[in-house]
């Protein structure tokens, strides 16, 4: 039976729209440049993450849960899941403006990858003044709307623009279009898949000075081209306790900010492993057995379904990631 949390090794990726923040948020010692994503938990088929310390050193998620089941990652998770973990969770740092992209839903994703779809969610860390969030539409759509703005240039004129905040939540499903701002950090929650639909790259050049691959006509029938009320939710990025952040059917997100008044978590009602990840701070924490273990700013843990309650000494806040 397992107790402890689990910690995993990140797993860093340099792109041509990285920049320089997460190496000194995570206090990493490496030298690597244009770091756009650290993959804190990953069970994406070749890219799984790698336990980095304590008895089980050295396994794979997907190892991990097939020796220990639904003990760490809940009944309902394992039953329906088995060893696949369902959600991958990153930081994100913009230097430049990602490409436009939009993924498919879980139907679409299966008939055409065998994979899941991949609906996520963003929760900006921090943001530098003139930083911006594109996604969802300014105005309706269609298909031949979106295939002319595409070949006259003019797709980034529907696209609804948002400032980017610290403690703004930008809420994903998959059809959705979006894109991160330059100047703009974050974490992203999302289902377990890596298929990406890229429609507008602002004609940059990859590695091989060729123009970045598009996928029109994939993106063309996975697009949601209604425009919705809200795009964005924005929260006291101080609040103190547990807010909620995001409730789909892929993934519940809270924050929870601990001070003085609000040291303690109660997971009992959470059938599920639970993601912590420390976006500020320094926190000792100890679990119901009595087991404690530290949290500093840039890490992440695991929690087994099994963890009832938690305490924290010190200030800190914490991004909750977990199933519903």
């Amino acid at each position: 039976m397992i107790h402890t949390p689990i910690k995993f090794e990140p797993q860093l990726k340099t792109v041509l729209w990285g920049g320089d923040k997460i190496i000194p948020f995570k206090n990493l010692d490496s030298g690597l440049q244009q770091v756009g994503e650290s993959w804190e938990i990953s069970a994406v088929p070749g890219r799984e993450s790698v336990v980095s310390e304590g008895p089980d050193s050295g396994l794979t998620l997907p190892q991990l849960i097939g020796r220990y089941g639904e003990d760490l990652v809940g009944h309902d998770c394992y039953k329906r899941f088995g060893t696949r973990f369902p959600l991958l969770v990153k930081f994100i740092d913009a230097k430049q403006d990602l490409s436009l992209q939009v993924h498919p839903g879980d139907h679409l994703a299966a008939e055409r990858h065998n994979s899941a779809g991949k609906t996520e969610m963003w929760y900006v860390v921090n943001a530098e003044p003139d930083a911006c969030v594109r996604t969802g539409l300014n105005r309706v759509i269609d298909a031949q709307d979106f295939e002319r703005l595409v070949q006259e240039k003019q797709l980034l004129d529907v696209v609804a623009t948002h400032a980017a905040h610290e403690g703004d939540v930008f809420y994903l499903p998959a059809g959705r279009i979006h894109s991160i701002g330059a100047g703009t950090m974050l974490v992203e929650v999302q289902q377990t898949s890596d298929i990406t639909y890229r429609i507008y790259d602002y004609d940059r050049r990859g590695a091989d000075c060729n123009p970045r691959k598009l996928h029109i006509a994939m993106a063309k029938d996975a697009i949601d081209y209604r425009v919705h009320d809200s795009y964005v939710t924005h929260t006291d990025a101080m609040a103190p306790g547990l807010t909620s952040l995001v409730a789909c059917e892929h993934f519940v997100v809270n924050r929870f900010c601990v001070d003085e008044r609000h040291r303690d978590l109660d997971l009992r009602q959470v059938d599920s492993f639970v993601v912590l990840v420390a976006i500020k701070g320094h926190l000792e924490v100890t679990n119901h057995q009595g087991s404690t273990f530290h949290l500093r700013r840039g890490e992440t843990v695991l929690l087994p379904a099994i963890t009832s309650q938690l305490h924290f000494s010190g200030h800190g806040t914490l991004i909750m990631a977990h199933l519903p």
